[in-house]
C-alpha cells in the first residue's frame, strides 16, 4: 500500500470513484449522497496537492481530499492547527480492507510531520453504521448539528445534519 498525492491523469479514475460512492450511498443511504462535484473542484485540489490516493498493488484504491481549514462546517471550532479529510471514495474491487483506518494512520503521521494537533472529518446525514466505522478507526464522534450557513457548500450539506469527529494528535 502506498499514499501518493493524485496528478493530473487521474481526475477521470477520482470521478468514477466518486460517482461509484455515490451509487452506493443511495443504495445504503438514500436520504443524502453526495451531488455531482466539480471538475473545477477536484482540479483545484490536484493542483493544490490536496488530492490523495492509496495505490494497491498499482491500481488506484481510494481517494481523498484534504485541507487546513474548514471554517464553513467547523464553524467557531475551525484553527490553524487541524487536517481536514474531505470526500473518502473507494474502488468498489478494495471495499472491505479497512482503507479508512489505513487513512487515519497516514493522516496521524502526516499532521504530525506539520505539527498540527487534530484530524478531522464530518459526513452528512445521521448513518449510525458509518458512525460506527469511522470511531473504530480511531476517529472520535463529536455530535452531529445542522450547519447554520451551508450556502455555497455542495448540495448535500444544504439540509443534512453533519455528523463531526476528530482524532486528537
Amino acid at each position: 500500500m502506498t499514499v501518493a498525492l493524485s496528478s493530473q491523469p487521474d481526475i477521470p479514475e477520482i470521478f468514477r470513484l466518486y460517482r461509484l460512492a455515490t451509487e452506493l450511498q443511495k443504495e445504503k443511504f438514500p436520504e443524502n449522497q453526495w451531488p455531482e462535484f466539480s471538475p473545477e473542484l477536484v482540479t483545484t485540489e490536484v493542483t493544490e496537492l490536496r488530492q490523495f490516493k492509496m495505490l494497491i498493488d498499482n491500481q488506484i484504491a481510494c481517494v481523498w481530499a484534504i485541507t487546513y481549514h474548514d471554517p464553513q462546517i467547523w464553524e467557531e471550532e475551525d484553527n490553524d492547527y487541524s487536517l481536514y479529510i474531505h470526500r473518502i471514495a473507494t474502488n468498489p474491487d478494495f471495499r472491505g480492507n479497512n482503507l479508512v483506518k489505513q487513512i487515519a494512520d497516514w493522516a496521524r503521521e502526516f499532521a504530525q510531520e506539520k505539527r498540527l494537533r487534530f484530524i478531522r472529518m464530518d459526513t452528512c446525514g445521521y448513518n449510525q453504521k458509518l458512525i460506527n466505522h469511522y470511531t473504530r478507526c480511531g476517529f472520535e464522534f463529536l455530535g452531529s448539528r445542522k450547519l447554520k450557513d451551508p450556502l455555497g457548500l455542495p448540495a448535500h450539506y444544504q439540509q443534512a445534519d453533519v455528523c463531526f469527529f476528530e482524532i486528537k494528535l
